[in-house]
């Protein structure tokens, strides 16, 4: 009985999964339940010996199967059944943990589709991930990080966090977690293992030139900052925004406000290690700086699009603005610096962003407090230019040099301050 409940619910799942969802949150680079199933198969393990080699024939590739039908259905998860009960009977040690199962399973078809957009959430990561979006606190060690490389890498620790605290360095290099190698584990997913409760210690094992060390660093209780802005000497105003979540637009209309009563000459906006958030803060905050027109098109697997316009009423639409962008400007971000750029509203300083124009939705799972997120379409520019791998090249490069990075120096900053100082 329990068996053919669990086989249901997981044939269930699967159909859900490609047809359901509520749209959560809108783009993301890039972070509890009871067991609510019983040992489903409970028999004695037994041993299965091959003694002959198996030939595998190598012929076409595998055509594609869509079932579509009750029936196929049945049939295309008869090996997945076949492989559970042989799991269940034969593995060393027992009993297993079908919980455990179930998730891997949902993992492994969620990875199958071959974009590292489309995963599995676990409860804890699927509220760390939610309290993000909606401006709350969350546990970790703080730090600014690129998740685009082989290894996560560190862009800087935020001011008095934790990381900054145990000597975390920019592009320190995160090659283990908890002693755990992190080759080939895709950043956004190794991420979440630094995350953790509050009052824990993780230790990260990070290369830092040709030098490989341990830190360990306590997590703590971390309040994400929005947005941060001051004029700077010249009449010059800044503001930096850290992230795309609920209440970020709200945080920008009044660091405007208050900037804007200055009268300054120019504005810079700060969107680099901005790894992005939700597509309809996206909008909004493009809005602020792009008085009309399409801000993006959303292109569909099937080829249809559905275009966002700006909203009227943006309170920089004049200002002579510079837009800043790196690596880690990313998804949302580059919705806004794209934006801006295809209508020449401002001139964008930096280096290539990270490339990532693809739209998910972020699903509850109604079994448990767990979730699941799927790409459902990838975005372009106002002049339909794909971002997706390739990222926005920057209208003025500047880059970076370890001397730089050493002083403490911030030349694209700089450099920022020079273009309106001409």
């Amino acid at each position: 009985m329990k068996n053919n409940f669990l086989r249901s619910f997981l044939i269930v799942l699967a159909i859900l999964l490609g047809v359901g969802g509520c749209f959560f949150a809108g783009v993301m680079t890039g972070s509890l339940v009871p067991n609510f199933f019983d040992s489903v198969i409970s028999t004695t393990p037994s041993v299965v010996q091959t003694t002959e080699p198996v030939e595998v024939e190598l012929g076409e590739p595998t055509p594609v199967v869509q079932a579509t039908t009750q029936e196929e259905l049945d049939e295309l998860f008869e090996p997945f059944w076949e492989s559970w009960e042989l799991l269940h009977r034969n593995f060393v040690d027992q009993p297993l943990d079908d919980q455990a199962l179930m998730r891997g399973a949902i993992q492994g078809m969620l990875a199958a589709t071959g974009d590292i957009h489309t995963s599995y959430m676990d409860p804890e990561t699927f509220a760390q991930a939610n309290a993000e979006m909606e401006g709350e606190e969350y546990t970790g060690i703080g730090a600014w990080v690129n998740t685009a490389g082989e290894f996560i890498e560190v862009i800087s620790p935020m001011k008095g966090s934790p990381a900054d605290k145990a000597g975390l360095r920019a592009k320190d290099l995160i090659l283990a977690i908890n002693g755990e190698d992190m080759t080939g584990v895709p950043g956004d997913i190794a991420l979440q293992q630094v995350l953790g409760p509050a009052g824990e210690t993780v230790t990260l094992t990070v290369r830092r030139g040709e030098e490989v060390l341990d830190i360990a660093i306590v997590r703590e209780k971390i309040v994400v900052p929005v947005v941060e802005y001051e004029m700077l000497e010249g009449g010059i105003a800044y503001i930096q925004l850290h992230t795309f979540n609920e209440v970020a637009t709200e945080q920008l209309r009044f660091a405007l406000k208050e900037l804007l009563a200055e009268n300054p000459k120019g504005l810079i906006f700060d969107l680099r290690n901005n790894g992005g958030g939700l597509l309809s803060t996206a909008i909004e905050v493009s809005s602020e700086f792009v008085s009309k027109g399409i801000i993006m098109y959303e292109e569909y697997g099937d080829g249809t699009r559905e275009s966002y316009s700006a909203r009227p009423g943006g309170m920089a639409t004049d200002i002579p603005l510079v837009v800043l962008i790196n690596e880690g400007t990313a998804s949302a971000s580059e919705i806004t610096a794209g934006a801006i750029q295809d209508y020449d509203r401002g001139t964008l300083i930096g280096a290539t962003s990270y490339g990532k124009g693809s739209v998910q939705n972020w699903i509850p799972l109604r079994s448990e407090e767990s979730g699941v997120r799927i790409t459902i379409a990838r975005w372009l520019t106002p002049n339909e230019h794909q971002i997706h791998g390739i990222g926005l090249t920057p209208d003025i490069e500047v880059l970076f040099t370890d001397e730089d990075i050493e002083a403490g120096r911030d030349v694209q900053l700089e450099a920022a301050i020079d273009f309106f100082n001409k």
